[in-house]
């Protein structure tokens, strides 16, 4: 069985962060959190989306954010220049990918997280409970560090095991 996520993680290190995606409302410009966070790493795509309380999913190149939006978010677009607090990352080649296991008695716990590492920054994106967040500060002390992507002496972090 495939190591996943790791062996497609590792396809990303050292590959520019081009764009990140976001789905905004067209008229209030107001960024709709419950919709997936791409990453798009010079045409190599990862796809992030939290939902409900523990439920995460992620992709590869499954979404096409230069095509019109369907169904009920309406009217809503793709944008890739909507998260403006990532735009100094944009660029920087990706240093490694972290799961951030949530530990402790509080909302975090049993939650995962995923963090993209760069050379002056990162993107984390966790469970805000039924939708998205993306803080860029170092995960709270509470999250056991998993790295998918590099050997983990070299960030601290725990390897992560494959699933199956």
């Amino acid at each position: 069985m495939e190591q996943f996520p790791r062996v497609r993680h590792r396809e990303l290190i050292d590959r520019p962060l081009t764009r990140l995606w976001l789905v905004r409302n067209a008229q209030t410009d107001e960024w709709l959190s419950d919709c997936p966070v791409l990453l798009d790493f010079h045409g190599k795509q990862v796809e992030i989306n939290h939902k409900k309380f523990h439920d995460l999913s992620i992709t590869w190149n499954a979404v096409a954010p230069r095509a019109p939006l369907q169904g009920p978010i309406s009217p809503a677009q793709w944008r890739h220049d909507a998260a403006p607090q990532t735009a100094a990352l944009l660029g920087q080649p990706l240093q490694d990918v972290e799961l951030l296991d949530g530990q402790g008695t509080d909302t975090a716990q049993e939650m995962v997280a995923v963090s993209f590492l760069f050379p002056s920054g990162r993107i984390t994106i966790h469970s805000a409970l039924d939708e998205n967040d993306l803080p860029l500060t170092e995960p709270q002390p509470e999250y056991h560090r998993h790295t998918l992507a590099t050997n983990s002496r070299a960030t601290g972090a725990r390897p992560c095991r494959p699933y199956g």
